[in-house]
């Protein structure tokens, strides 16, 4: 399947706006075999594209059959040494929608075609200048919000994610071929397999599937954001939170309860973390149709959301609506904040503990716990434990792909536990490699492939 959309790429050269709108400088991409002649139709400077040697840049105006656009510099990549593998011209233009947009309209007047979705990086991974879980890193690189997301994204686009599958990979490879090898050629002088060693080798390559299966859900909340929902009964300063932690009133703040009947949303960055904020309707009965309407999409985001500040009014006793909430946060990944800490506490903060791991006393309308809170974040989320460096699977695709491997090892383990034969074994450990090899894009279908790179931009 590679192999025919290898060829069929081949035969096209391909151009699309690379940069985003509204910055200063601009930037049309062209890729193909045609990509310095298509170039040289549409660019005067003091060399011709065709002239210029690979990673030089030349300065002159670009233009179609109505005159000059734009002053442009010109970049050239020769293939095999350029992003795509392809040979590759870069026009850096001024960056103007309408200009951008005229410069494309030029190179393909002048025999390009429109670039599909991640169409680039998608001709770099069949080309062989990345695996496929680093040409899924670019869209980590280019979304990422906070620095440890971006750190992320880099460590898998080096590979670290590629040489750690590939590790494992090359265990279950090197058990698979010792077992074909004793089955099917018993006269050649073949060390025995030991069922021991086998037994080691399968025990090993789940434990590390294992280690990154469990630290997905870490790894998605540093790339994506960790969607967070503020909830508590009416007027304990669940508002007053969103707005401190948001930097401006985005919440209406009233002594009257019940003024949220909605959920309010905001993206914040609280440290190095990321923070979907949901400040949601004080969950409480009501014969309010609208506000009991709020108070279900609370419940409802409460039960979906990765992590909950549950806000108490700590200058009062904990109510009956308060203790409804907190045996809904048994097993939650929840923090407890005890608000209004500038007035005498009269809330039973053990009470609070006995069902949530961590507690936190604050003043929302003071300013005071900011630090606390992102700390504790932290260290409950386990984002602080996670170490990039030794691969992170990015998608679902991934975790997909390493879920069928740790079935496919359970299930040779049984087999060998239960004293089948080593064919049977043996049939298990391939699929779990065919599993490992379509993460890494080696075996992965055209069909694969593809949804991969619908989730890209054009241009990228």
């Amino acid at each position: 399947m590679k192999g025919e959309q290898h060829m069929a790429m081949e035969r096209q050269t391909i151009a699309a706006i690379a940069t985003g709108a509204g910055g200063g400088i601009g930037v049309v991409r062209i890729s193909g075999p045609e990509a310095l002649k298509i170039t040289d139709r549409i660019f005067k400077g003091k060399k011709s594209p065709l002239d210029m040697k690979g990673y030089t840049g030349c300065l002159g105006r670009v233009h179609d059959g109505e005159g000059d656009l734009d002053e442009a510099v010109l970049f050239v990549y020769r293939a095999p040494h350029s992003y795509t593998g392809e040979d590759v011209a870069e026009l850096s233009c001024h960056g103007s929608a309408f200009l951008l947009e005229r410069v494309l309209a030029a190179a393909i007047g002048a025999g390009a075609v429109p670039a599909g979705r991640g169409e680039f990086t998608k001709r770099a991974f069949l080309n062989g200048k990345m695996t496929l879980p680093q040409a899924e890193s670019v869209v980590d690189l280019v979304a990422g919000e906070s620095r440890q997301a971006a750190r992320a994204a880099l460590q898998a686009r080096d590979g670290a994610l590629f040489h750690a599958i590939r590790e494992i990979n090359d265990l279950l490879m090197d058990a698979a071929a010792h077992i074909s090898a004793w089955i099917d050629y018993p006269e050649e002088d073949v060390e025995e397999v030991l069922m021991s060693d086998l037994s080691h080798t399968l025990t090993e390559a789940g434990s590390r599937l294992a280690k990154l299966a469990s630290g997905y859900d870490q790894g998605r909340m540093i790339r994506q954001g960790i969607s967070t929902a503020i909830v508590g009964s009416a007027n304990v300063g669940k508002s007053t939170l969103m707005n401190l932690l948001t930097g401006y009133e985005k919440s209406i703040v009233t002594d009257i309860p019940g003024t949220t009947r909605d959920v309010i949303e905001d993206t914040v960055r609280v440290g190095d973390l990321v923070l979907h904020l949901s400040d949601t309707a004080g969950i409480r009965n009501t014969s309010d149709v609208v506000e009991r309407m709020g108070v279900e999409r609370s419940v409802s985001r409460l039960e979906t959301c990765d992590l909950i500040l549950a806000v108490f009014d700590g200058s009062r006793p904990l109510t009956e609506g308060d203790r409804s909430l907190l045996e809904r946060l048994d097993g939650r990944l929840a923090i407890g904040l005890c608000n209004k800490s500038d007035l005498p506490r009269q809330a039973d903060l053990d009470e609070i503990r006995r069902h949530v791991c961590r507690v936190l006393e604050i003043s929302a309308r003071e300013g005071e716990g900011l630090e606390q809170l992102e700390q504790a974040i932290s260290e409950l989320v386990g984002i602080n434990q996670l170490d990039s460096s030794a691969g992170m699977l990015a998608n679902q695709r991934q975790l997909s792909c390493v879920t069928r491997a740790l079935r496919s090892l359970e299930e040779a383990k049984n087999a060998l536990g239960y004293g089948q034969t080593l064919d049977a074994v043996s049939v298990e450990l391939e699929e779990a490699i065919d599993a490992l090899l379509e993460l890494t894009g080696q075996k992965a279908s055209e069909a694969v492939i593809d949804r991969v790179f619908e989730q890209f931009c054009v241009g990228k």
